[in-house]
């Protein structure tokens, strides 16, 4: 039973990473701030929140929730049968100790909560991480109390109410260490040349085929003289590229921590991820970025687009990404120190590290908790 000195806060959100890891670390942020708040997640059944929440310190409720299905309307009605069933769940959820706040964080995860929670008065706020708005951040900005925004670019994209608030105040992170290895040192337990330029390519825990066939054949092509390259595959994709793992190029399904990758690398080939980028920021990384054509609303592409306006990326089309272009761009930057420092301090002022410290700070303030 919940204590009733505790203030209970709903995040709601899911389905991706992106929706569901920015909730778990403002949360954790809160409870650092101000022990006495009890974050109760709600998420659905069919998220990648099934997998997460129960690892973690948080209780939690999954629903049957469903997004819009645009493709084959016919399948909404499970989408109303079970928003309907959601909110009489959320309601039977908030009976004994209702929240103070509702967070959503984006994703079909989320809307159901945060309708519920304008329908008795609960004060709502958004965590949008990409520079192009999802449904419903749009759909819930106008009443929310705060839109905290993790590209800054997302402010021209909203309608919000007289009275939100819209900071953009990052997209929440593992800060990168106070003290952090030097590259050298990074580099010598990669078992890599201290001089070497480093190439880190990241496609997301699942991998990016399109990302690993133009890598795999760039590899055996044989690299530029003095590159090397730290390659997270994906853990699905891994066993056709492990045999690419030379003197040079170090192949591993996954990157957990990734702390290690980030302190050696002079570069990054990657997705175009508000988390991906956000982390590349703070770690001041200069970027290729290759979006992935099919996600939604085509926000990656979006993401890549702002992150090159600011200097701190080169943003490459997938139907570009080819192996000539990557050893032209690697040649082109591993000779050119001077565009390097550019986008490496373009990269730190984009940073936001302390990003969930902040919002939660933010949280606790505007609502008097």
């Amino acid at each position: 039973m919940t204590s009733p000195a505790t203030t209970r806060v709903f995040f709601a959100g899911g389905g991706t990473g992106g929706h569901l890891y920015p909730g778990l670390a403002i949360a954790r942020a809160l409870v650092k701030q101000a022990p006495h708040i009890e974050p109760h997640f709600i998420g659905a059944r069919r998220g990648i929140e099934r997998d997460v929440l129960p690892t973690t310190e948080f209780a939690y409720t999954l629903l049957d929730l469903h997004p819009l299905y645009r493709q084959t309307p016919w399948k909404n009605l499970l989408t109303g049968v079970g928003a309907f069933g959601a909110w009489r769940a959320i309601t039977k959820l908030a009976a004994p100790n209702a929240p103070r706040a509702v967070i959503g964080t984006g994703g079909y995860a989320a809307g159901v909560a945060l309708a519920w929670a304008r329908a008795h008065g609960v004060p709502t706020m958004l965590h949008e991480p990409d520079s192009h708005p999802g449904l419903t951040t749009r759909a819930f900005a106008k009443g929310a109390r705060t839109v905290f925004l993790g590209f800054p670019e997302a402010a021209t994209r909203l309608a919000v109410g007289a009275n939100t608030q819209v900071l953009p105040l990052g997209c929440p992170i593992e800060p990168p260490p106070t003290t952090s290895r030097s590259r050298a040192e990074a580099r010598r337990l990669w078992g890599l040349p201290d001089d070497a330029f480093v190439v880190l390519v990241v496609g997301g825990s699942q991998g990016a085929r399109a990302l690993n066939d133009v890598v795999g054949a760039w590899t055996q092509q044989g690299l530029p003289g003095g590159v090397a390259v730290i390659w997270a595959t994906g853990k699905q994709q891994a066993a056709a590229y492990l045999g690419h793992e030379s003197d040079m190029v170090r192949v591993r399904p996954y990157l957990a921590p990734i702390a290690e990758a980030y302190a050696a690398a002079d570069l990054a080939v990657t997705r175009a991820g508000a988390m991906t980028i956000a982390e590349l920021c703070a770690w001041g990384i200069p970027s290729l970025l290759v979006p992935l054509p099919s996600a939604a609303q085509d926000h990656q592409t979006h993401n890549a687009q702002a992150t090159q306006a600011s200097g701190a990326a080169r943003y490459v089309p997938q139907r570009d990404f080819t192996v000539e272009t990557l050893d032209a761009a690697v040649r082109s930057l591993r000779d050119d120190p001077a565009t390097r420092n550019t986008m490496h301090t373009a990269a730190l002022q984009r940073a936001r590290p302390a990003a969930a410290a902040d919002i939660a700070r933010s949280v606790i303030m505007t609502l008097g908790m």
